[in-house]
């Protein structure tokens, strides 16, 4: 509730009668709580009663609200305070939710009833954890190649000064953390550009596997490098062209990523498999979609990394990572973008028996 409801319950007149309390608390879609001048709760709205239970009416708020620091801020008011803040947590089992609760004084007479309104702030708190780990992560990223051209240009500076052939091997390694800098800022940019348009559906009509026919010719020269063979598969038994909605620049980020990861990870010398079908979804994702599966044949990846792939900075192998070029972050674009599109992004994997990526993405 903003402050000024608050204060407008403050100058409300108090010989109101008890239903007149209760439809004010219902009118708001935030939790609410009136504690009468014996400290009972005397009234409750449904999201509180959804939040606390039937039970806590008619009960004293000490026996329901048993978090010492909300308990310090109502005596406070009570004690003369016009309105106190605190914060409230309840463990579920989806996580911990926290409140922040503004309490408000209701004189009555010689005592004070309260009035108290839960906030749910626990979105703040995750996202102030998601900005504190994502600084702290791309510092990381970008200390590890700075360290390294700070002391090759030190070193060429001074005892390799002379030296043509450590030259060329260190400006070699500079280039390559260089490239590896301008990678991931690159990546930061694109996954700003792909968050901030999350919300904004496309509307461009798309032929699939137009988009991965363009897909496998960019990156034909690279697998041929690596002897991977490139296959395009296309289920033909539903009628019809595999067509969606949606933005081919975005669209064929996701594909040339996911065949290009496959290209790394599975392995030189072993097929890629990109196979479009198309099926009828249920649930979430209710009817017609087209699938594409994008398939290695290599090491596997461990069912317990499965879940977080698509995490920033997440990488199975950091040092084989790192190595092959990967920024972390390549995954984590993949998923806003199937997200605006309205898709599902689902991974399996078998250590031993490769993985697929399987873009799901509603059909036109």
């Amino acid at each position: 509730m903003h402050v000024a409801t608050l204060d407008k319950l403050r100058i409300w007149d108090m010989a109101a009668t008890d239903p007149m309390i209760d439809a004010i608390l219902n009118a708001v879609p935030d939790p609410l709580l009136h504690i009468d001048a014996e400290g009972t709760i005397a009234s409750a709205n449904g999201p509180a009663l959804l939040m606390l239970g039937d039970w806590i009416l008619d009960r004293n708020h000490g026996t329901v609200l048993r978090q010492p620091a909300l308990q310090s801020s109502i005596e406070e008011v009570q004690n003369g305070a016009p309105t106190a803040e605190a914060r409230f947590e309840r463990s579920e089992q989806s996580g911990v939710t926290e409140y922040k609760v503004r309490i408000t004084a209701l004189p009555t007479g010689n005592a004070r009833a309260l009035l108290l309104h839960f906030s749910d702030i626990t979105h703040l708190r995750e996202a102030e954890e998601i900005r504190r780990d994502f600084v702290a992560n791309v510092s990381h990223e970008l200390r590890t190649p700075l360290t390294a051209l700070l002391g090759f240009i030190e070193t060429l500076r001074g005892p390799a000064r002379n030296d043509p052939t450590a030259h060329d091997r260190f400006l070699s390694i500079m280039e390559d953390e260089a490239s590896r800098m301008n990678r991931l800022v690159s990546d930061l940019l694109s996954l700003s550009r792909v968050e901030a348009a999350e919300r904004m559906r496309p509307s461009d009509v798309l032929d699939v596997e137009s988009l991965l026919q363009s897909s496998i010719a960019a990156l034909r020269p690279r697998a041929e490098e690596t002897g991977n063979d490139l296959r395009l598969e296309v289920d033909t038994s539903a009628s019809g062209a595999a067509e969606v909605i949606g933005e081919r620049d975005q669209l064929m980020q996701v594909f040339l990523n996911l065949t290009e990861n496959a290209i790394k990870y599975g392995g030189p010398a072993k097929p890629v498999t990109l196979r479009i079908s198309r099926g009828e979804g249920r649930g979430l994702l209710r009817g017609p979609f087209v699938q594409v599966d994008v398939t290695d044949q290599g090491d596997g990846i461990d069912g317990l990394h499965l879940p977080r792939l698509t995490e920033r900075f997440y990488r199975v192998d950091t040092h084989r990572s790192r190595e092959m070029g990967g920024t972390g972050l390549g995954l984590a674009i993949v998923k806003h973008i199937v997200n605006r599109h309205r898709g599902r992004l689902k991974i399996t994997s078998e250590k031993g028996k490769g993985s697929t990526f399987s873009v799901i993405l509603p059909a036109t």
